[in-house]
């Protein structure tokens, strides 16, 4: 079988078939790996998608795997290697982004993958993989990982992780995706929020940057009584692999989940060169491939420990190129953070080794550890966390922006995305909606207004103006233009609360533009605590959870503008009096909000025209 796989690989290099050219490196999401299916056309694709159409509503694009873990695949605590399942999920993920764009793709990202359960010998894993939406020429793929005892029968979540493929057409040139229909609630959130995720992954290099440039560049070392230091050259791994046919796909690249398999191997032997244990990993830093490698390639694979907090240490691996000749310099193919810990018998962490970090390098290498470490957590409790596990307000600061910010919009998308609102009111054009779920009540106040979307737009995200419109709010000063997207203001509310005070509010403001066409114009609002503006005696400090404004343009002059809010139990009282009927509050208010919009509407061409 090897020399089937040799001498098709010597067939296409005398035709010429495995040239990468020019125009694959200049793609936006930088280096791509991995494709797991025969090349087919997009009409094939199309008509895939049909048929699954046909049968029933399934997602045409929904990828299941299920492998029974071997001894072949486990590590020395009989567990599922980390790599393997790496392995596994990009094969699943590519072969549901090939379903969707009907030709060969390969990996452009990866997602933060947090791990919560190790898989043992003998259990089945589960792999689900769907297309989530698709871009221009790339995809965001969501995949979600279970275990499964055949035994007992118990199902346990493993992982959830995002991928971005990029399709390519013949000699790597870009492929136009079609657009993807989501159909279930689910579908449509995960749809919706894939905007804004693709957002966050663009800038995330710039939020490390940034909190680096902020924090002090000495190197301070973590202090712990009766710890043993461990020199950081002292765990550095150095390893190269030969890319073999089986290793690629039909295009000779490699496969992405192939090379990180190869990195979690290289990192796992730097964190047990410092505990001198069996290390867990626990987590995988979002990472972007910023080449492709080719059968033939050397990979050379470095890792070393960067920093080792109390229970967890951060491992750095970088993959580098080069062919057999080395005509050229070293390709950097790939760079990963992971984070490892090790168990003691009661499944608990231990205590690790502090680790000396070289002169250099090596202590900006610390400095950053410690700043990734600082953003994860700030990732994972802004992002990942339940509307029901955290405070209403969450503390603001430079390192968490990104993530409040997503934290925001995602959260309004959410909301509109949800199925069972009912109409509880009607008032000549505007329409009041309710939707009962767990302990909140949300509701959703719409109407069609003559403007353009972009003018109503541009008009409801300044908070500053709010007050000509709404009788609810006093006044909102800007505290802080975070970006061209995000503001911070400080809102005074004439609306009394029980301790018959007046309201105020510390509000994030997040604005977005549509990223594709049928997406709405958003306007999120969710509160935050600022240090320089503490609650005050003569207010009583508001929450808001998740509100804003969506705007659809209906026509190029005419838009539905609505307005949504997830209720919180100190405002459910006022939100069941309008729902009900004793008052039309709700609807005089969002007149009055119409009366504004035509009004300003021609003062802000206008100023616009000016500009």
């Amino acid at each position: 079988m090897l020399s089937f796989f040799w001498l098709r690989y010597l067939l296409k290099m005398v035709k010429g078939n495995i040239v990468v050219p020019e125009d694959i490196l200049s793609f936006c999401c930088n280096g791509l790996q991995g494709s797991t299916s025969p090349p087919c056309t997009q009409d094939t694709g199309e008509q895939q998608e049909e048929a699954a159409g046909a049968m029933g509503g399934h997602n045409p694009t929904e990828v299941q795997m299920s492998q029974l873990v071997l001894p072949c695949h486990s590590n020395q605590h009989g567990e599922l290697s980390a790599g393997q399942l790496l392995k596994w999920i990009d094969t699943a993920a590519c072969l549901s982004a090939e379903r969707h764009a009907g030709c060969p793709c390969v990996t452009a990202s990866m997602d933060d993958i947090y791990f919560e359960h190790t898989i043992s010998v003998g259990q089945v894993v589960n792999i689900k993989a769907k297309v989530n939406r698709a871009f221009n020429s790339s995809m965001e793929v969501g995949i979600q990982v279970s275990y499964e005892d055949l035994c007992s029968g118990k199902h346990c979540s493993i992982c959830k992780a995002y991928a971005t493929f990029v399709a390519q057409g013949p000699l790597g040139t870009k492929v136009k995706l079609r657009p993807l229909t989501p159909q279930t609630e689910e579908e449509k959130i995960e749809h919706s929020i894939a905007a804004e995720r693709r957002r966050m992954r663009l800038v995330h290099k710039d939020t490390l940057k940034d909190l680096l440039t902020r924090s002090t560049s000495n190197t301070e070392m973590e202090t712990r009584d009766g710890s043993v230091v461990v020199p950081a050259e002292k765990t550095r791994v150095e390893s190269v692999e030969l890319v073999l046919p089986p290793h690629a796909n039909h295009q000779g690249n490699t496969f992405g989940g192939q090379i990180m398999a190869w990195m979690e191997n290289v990192a796992t032997i730097a964190a047990s060169r410092l505990c001198h244990a069996h290390p867990t990993l626990r987590a995988i830093e979002m990472f972007h491939f910023r080449g492709p490698s080719q059968v033939g390639d050397r990979l050379v694979l470095k890792a070393i420990v960067n920093n080792a907090f109390k229970n967890s240490m951060e491992v750095g691996v970088c993959t580098e190129a080069y062919d057999q000749e080395m005509s050229v310099s070293r390709r950097h193919i790939n760079s990963a953070f992971m984070t490892f810990v090790v168990l003691d018998e009661e499944g608990r962490p231990r205590t690790l080794p502090m680790v000396m970090p070289q002169p250099g390098d090596g202590e900006r290498r610390y400095r950053e550890a410690s700043a990734r470490k600082k953003i994860r957590l700030d990732r994972k409790y802004v992002v990942s966390c339940k509307q029901t596990e955290v405070p209403l307000s969450v503390p603001w600061d430079q390192s968490n922006k990104v993530y409040l910010s997503y934290n925001n919009v995602s959260a309004l998308k959410t909301l509109v995305a949800k199925a069972n609102w009912v109409l509880a009111r009607e008032k000549e054009k505007v329409q009041i909606y309710t939707l009962e779920e767990d302990k909140f009540l949300s509701f959703r106040i719409e109407m069609s207004v003559h403007i353009s979307a972009s003018q109503a737009f541009s008009l409801l995200s300044d908070l500053q103006r709010r007050h000509e419109w709404d009788s609810h709010y006093e006044s909102a000063e800007l505290v802080q233009q975070v970006d061209e997207d995000d503001a911070i203001y400080h809102v005074l509310s004439q609306t009394l609360s029980c301790e018959n005070k007046p309201q105020d509010f510390v509000i994030l403001a997040s604005r977005r533009k549509p990223c594709s066409r049928g997406d709405p114009y958003v306007v999120a609002f969710r509160s935050v605590t600022l240090p320089t503006h503490p609650a005050s005696t003569n207010y009583t400090r508001g929450e808001t959870l998740c509100s804003g404004f969506c705007v659809w343009p209906e026509s190029e002059e005419m838009s539905k503008v609505a307005y949504y809010n997830q209720a919180t139990p100190g405002y459910l009282n006022y939100v069941t009096t309008n729902v009900v009927g004793l008052s039309s509050n709700f609807c005089a208010t969002f007149e009055a909000c119409e009366k504004f919009l035509l009004k300003n509407k021609d003062d802000l061409i206008a100023r616009l025209q000016e500009l």
